[in-house]
């Protein structure tokens, strides 16, 4: 799966999420750049992203992302 198709159906993930379908994200944005994101949303994004590309993450995996652009990449390497 490349890259832009995973950063689209990850951004409709936000969107759906947050239920603001105005909301753009970056490789660059982080929790801190949402408002509502907070751990239990974290939770809901991650699992929502699981759904969509049939994987399973691990604490170990998620532990480390600092940023959108991380989980992106991760995304990207358990897809390939």
């Amino acid at each position: 799966m490349d890259m832009q198709t995973i950063f689209n159906a990850v951004q409709e993930i936000f969107r759906d999420n947050f239920d603001d379908e105005d909301l753009v994200i970056t490789r660059e944005t982080c929790a801190d750049d949402i408002e509502d994101w907070d751990s239990l949303e974290q939770i809901n994004l991650l699992s929502a992203m699981e759904k969509k590309f049939g994987i399973k993450f691990q604490l170990s995996d998620v532990r480390g992302l600092a940023n959108v652009g991380d989980l992106l990449d991760l995304i990207e390497r358990m897809t390939a």
